[in-house]
């Protein structure tokens, strides 16, 4: 089974597109802050977080049928998306990325088959990992595959009503290009059905900005705009409805769409040169910022010393007063009555 999340920021907003009855989403305006997203995300598919997330959209659920996949499309340079679904308002939309999810499915089903693969094709970055690299190694990534993947008999382009959008333009090359991904990645799975059926969770995370290219190209009134507009939302659907069904009904899809977001998107690194903090860097002398799992280690600690240390005292007060009457022959042939006899 699997969850499939589907993720749309309007200038701030996130769309539940599709979700199993074990995944409770609660139908209201709730605004979710942009930097908890990867943690909804975490917590639908069973995973614990750092901090509690104090937010009602999202319910406890059942706790013993988690979904196995999430798939979330995070759609750049549109406020909003008129899809079908629970939708909520984003504060505060900053870039934000499913890292912290991919590490927790690697550490927990390691030896498993996890599919988890992370694609922006505009910016030609795609990250594949586990069965991934097998199912998807003929997705196109690079902006030339897609520009041929397009122009291939079985492409998205002898199907697809383009209106205002013009196959002889690069712009509006780039944004069907996305969708074939799309296409290709739903198609590509129900090659391998098997893997959506296994015990492992699975991830897909998602960036389109072809959109936001069209809207800055012929701007955001043009036809062009409100036409590719409704195609992305047909296709979307689409998709998520092909993903739901390939994972039997158990995937959450999430759609964010996103205007522009706050700021750019900085990923945590260490120089390996990176020297140690000095009064400096901490003039006030303030502590460390506090740990979580700070308490549970303590407990670990504590016990085993206690435990080791009342296993010693034991076991040497049975060893001082050892009868050797009942040990070896050696002990007791230095009995003295019995070396007189």
């Amino acid at each position: 089974s699997s969850l499939c999340l589907f993720s749309g920021v309007c200038g701030g907003e996130f769309s539940i597109l599709r979700s199993p009855q074990s995944v409770a989403f609660r139908d209201g305006r709730w605004p979710i802050p942009g930097e908890r997203i990867p943690d909804v995300a975490a917590l639908t598919m069973g995973f614990s977080v750092e901090e509690d997330l104090p937010w009602p959209g999202l319910g406890v659920g059942d706790l013993f049928h988690r979904p196995q996949a999430t798939v979330l499309v995070t759609v750049k340079g549109v406020d909003k998306l008129p899809v079908k679904g629970f939708s909520y308002p984003i504060e505060n939309a900053v870039p934000f990325s499913l890292d912290s999810v991919a590490n927790a499915i690697h550490t927990l089903f390691s030896e498993e088959t996890p599919v988890v693969l992370q694609l922006a094709p505009s910016e030609e970055r795609v990250y594949m990992v586990g069965k991934a690299n097998a199912v998807f190694e003929d997705l196109s990534v690079t902006l030339r595959q897609l520009r041929n993947r397009l122009f291939q008999d079985s492409s998205i382009l002898s199907s697809l009503p383009l209106n205002s959008l013009s196959r002889n333009n690069e712009v509006d090359l780039l944004f069907l290009s996305e969708l074939q991904v799309l296409h290709d990645i739903a198609s590509l799975l129900s090659r391998h059905k098997h893997l959506a059926k296994d015990h492992s969770p699975d991830l897909y995370s998602l960036e389109l900005s072809g959109l936001e290219e069209i809207g800055k190209r012929y701007g955001e009134d043009s036809q062009q705009f409100k036409d590719a507009s409704q195609i992305l939302v047909d296709s979307l659907q689409k998709f998520a409805d092909e993903m739901f069904n390939l994972y039997g009904g158990n995937a959450v899809v999430e759609v964010v769409a996103v205007k522009e977001f706050n700021s750019p998107l900085s990923r945590k690194t260490r120089s390996i040169l990176q020297a140690s903090q000095s009064k400096n860097d901490n003039p006030y002398n303030l502590a460390y910022p506090y740990n979580y799992d700070y308490s549970v280690i303590f407990n670990i600690v504590l016990w085993m010393m206690i435990g080791l240390a009342l296993a010693v005292i034991v076991i040497s007060y049975n060893l001082w007063n050892m009868d050797p009457g009942y040990d070896s022959i050696i002990y007791r042939m230095t009995n003295q009555k019995i070396r007189m006899d």
